[in-house]
């Protein structure tokens, strides 16, 4: 569990707390679903990944849509998601970077240095 890269660890007075990077991902794609406007993530190639917490399968390429790099002090996510046709993309972005900074730091106790989005497509359904 001493590898940065794939857990947060959190220094308590008991001992430490460690919250791997797939779990931070699932808070991030969970609140980023509540977000009107954003109809999906995408994988870093471009693939659109939908339903993704549908099945095994898909809980697995939940990573591939959300970046995450970890320091001592903070979070930085990058979000690969898809936007639904009509809705203001700069609005939705910034709708999406409140929602992932407020779950992941409610859940995790973790600081979110930054959220940048990236809005790769636009669906029309």
């Amino acid at each position: 569990m001493g590898d940065n890269k794939e857990y947060m660890t959190l220094p308590e007075e008991n001992g430490s707390i460690n919250i791997s990077e797939e779990v931070i991902a699932a808070i991030a794609v969970g609140a980023v679903r509540e977000v009107e406007g954003v109809s999906g993530m995408m994988t870093n190639l471009g693939n659109s990944v939908t339903d993704l917490m549908t099945n095994k399968k898909n809980a697995q390429r939940v990573a591939k849509g959300v970046k995450i790099d970890m320091s001592e002090a903070s979070l930085t996510l990058d979000l690969y998601l898809t936007v639904q046709y009509g809705n203001p993309i700069p609005e939705v972005a910034e709708n999406a970077q409140k929602a992932v900074i407020s779950a992941v730091e409610a859940m995790t106790g973790c600081t979110v240095g930054a959220v940048n989005i990236h809005v790769g497509a636009v669906t029309m359904a």
